[in-house]
């Protein structure tokens, strides 16, 4: 898919999911172990400003990373590093992202109630 414009709803993802966390203290921070889940920040490109986040760790140390905002072009194998304040918490291959707001917004136009020209466009059944 190449999006049509470098600011496309379709290059923004509020949603993505790791491999195993390589924690710098080796184990997960207490409290995302604690609650499941924790806030904290994460980037995924080197100088990048740091994106708040809502970590939940998974059975098998992976981790679900949603973005208080949705981030332009996150791709599958690019690392997402993790912090609490300045302190680098560590990493994680990014595995798969959740959809992007472009299909977000789609899904939402459909649910909306179809409009009287849809409606007088089906025929009826014989």
């Amino acid at each position: 898919f190449k999006a049509p414009s470098g600011d496309h709803p379709a290059l923004y993802r509020d949603l993505l999911r790791t491999k195993r966390v390589h924690w710098i203290a080796e184990e997960p921070p207490a409290e995302l172990v604690r609650e499941k889940m924790m806030e904290c920040h994460f980037r995924f490109r080197h100088q990048m400003a740091l994106v708040p986040c809502v970590l939940t760790l998974n059975q098998d140390g992976s981790v679900w990373v949603t973005l208080v905002k949705p981030a332009r072009a996150i791709t599958p194998g690019q690392f997402a590093v993790f912090y609490k304040g300045d302190e680098c918490l560590g990493s994680g291959k990014i595995l798969r992202m959740g959809p992007s707001v472009y299909t977000l917004q789609q899904g939402k136009n459909q649910e909306e109630s179809p409009k009287k020209e849809e409606i007088d466009k089906i025929e009826p059944a014989t």
